[in-house]
């Protein structure tokens, strides 16, 4: 059973490694990146508090000495399920099953102003774009005279009032206090203001009502400005444009707004749902399709009695439906009845600063706030990492920002796309 995985995130990656040694079947995993990496923490390379390596790690490497899986570096052209076939950019491979496992990618609600200025927050790339950006700005705004500049310099507009939206705005408000002011004593006379936008009127919109009251006061004890059904426009000449009129200055928007998943050719029109997500029936496979199966992110199953408007896109979903997908696929090998899916809601969290965090668990209907809650988040993200590598680094890592409330990973470190210039210094 020749089986061809396109994404190797939470979904794909899980369902790869449950098919490990399964006589009968081969694995083909293809990613246009070579390294699966950890969404959940790249708020934190953005914010220079971990390195890229600490939450990612190359497919490769662990998939060397696995007879059964194999690794392909390539981005999906087209599929032709008529041939049992897709078109890579770099060549072509065939498929008894498919699984598009492609999770998804920032939605900009047709903003093209914002699409080409704002920040995104989804790849690991957009991570160090994103550190790089926010420390080029700081050393301008340390050289620069002019205040209104100054001070469009260091005003960060976060969008988005979900999980990355909030645990961002708090490591900035963080930072502002424990770092900023003492590696750049040239802008102790400038305000450097935090804000946090969101169209709902309360944050962490799918939580509790407690976790989303005890967000609100805990980031606003940080000094972040947070403003609640207001949805952000547009965004030119370093403008903010807002729902309600009113506009904002500044060389720093941070989109996480709002994701989309991607449409494939080859996959017929009416295959797609809401969001552009492969519709899919209680096995995931996609409607109007033989051997065409959709995971995590980019699927929609409206199968569900206890979701019947679609699972949430969230780690959880995608791991669950990899594991039941790889246990659909050992009763092929095997002529035996296969398993509905049935999501398992283990509950949700967000980090908003040092020893604050929230917690919500669905059965019992617990509710953790503080220190105890921030807990928890450390320990479920820290087990969830890859390997032991990631695991170790990443704790260590922790440790040293805990207690010295700082990281020395502040470098700006980028290709140099002007071969002609040596230097980039920064500007007012």
């Amino acid at each position: 059973m020749e089986i061809v995985i396109i994404g190797g995130g939470f979904a794909g990656l899980n369902l790869a490694k449950e098919l490990l040694d399964q006589k009968g079947i081969n694995v083909t995993l293809v990613d246009k990146n070579n390294y699966n990496f950890f969404p959940p923490l790249i708020y934190q390379v953005a914010t220079a508090f971990l390195e890229p390596s600490s939450i990612s790690y190359p497919f490769r490497k662990f998939f060397a000495g696995k007879k059964n899986l194999q690794f392909r570096l390539g981005e999906l052209r087209k599929v032709i399920p008529e041939e049992n076939k897709i078109i890579l950019h770099n060549g072509e491979l065939h498929y008894d099953h498919l699984v598009f496992a492609t999770g998804a990618e920032t939605s900009y609600f047709g903003m093209e102003n914002v699409k080409k200025n704002a920040i995104p927050m989804k790849t690991l790339n957009d991570a160090i774009e994103m550190r790089n950006t926010i420390l080029k700005n700081l050393e301008k705004a340390a050289i620069c005279k002019d205040i209104r500049k100054r001070r469009k310099l260091l005003t960060i507009v976060v969008a988005g009032g979900g999980p990355t939206g909030v645990e961002v705005s708090g490591m900035f408000a963080e930072m502002r206090k424990n770092i900023f002011l003492k590696e750049y004593p040239e802008l102790n006379t400038t305000a450097s203001n935090i804000y946090l936008i969101d169209g709902g009127d309360a944050l962490l919109a799918p939580m509790s009502k407690a976790s989303q009251e005890d967000t609100y006061k805990a980031l606003s004890e940080l000094g972040v400005v947070i403003k609640l059904n207001t949805r952000v426009i547009d965004y030119k000449d370093d403008t903010v444009f807002f729902s309600d009129g009113k506009t904002l200055e500044t060389k720093n928007l941070i989109w996480a707004a709002g994701v989309t998943a991607k449409i494939f050719e080859g996959i017929p029109a009416e295959s797609y749902g809401r969001g552009k997500r492969m519709s899919t029936d209680t096995f995931n496979k996609v409607l109007g399709t033989q051997n065409i199966y959709a995971i995590g992110d980019t699927c929609i199953q409206l199968t569900d009695e206890n979701f019947p408007q679609g699972h949430p896109q969230v780690a959880q979903v995608a791991i669950q439906q990899g594991l039941n997908l790889a246990a659909n696929f050992k009763m092929m090998n095997q002529n035996k009845l296969l398993l509905p899916f049935k999501y398992n809601d283990k509950g949700s969290m967000a980090i908003i600063g040092k020893n604050k965090a929230v917690v919500d668990l669905p059965s019992p209907k617990w509710h953790f706030n503080g220190f105890f809650a921030w807990l928890i988040w450390l320990f479920i993200h820290l087990v969830s990492l890859i390997t032991y590598r990631n695991r170790i680094t990443t704790f260590i890592n922790w440790m040293i920002a805990y207690f010295s409330k700082d990281q020395s990973f502040r470098m700006i470190i980028r290709p140099n796309k002007n071969k002609t210039s040596t230097t980039d210094e920064p500007t007012c």
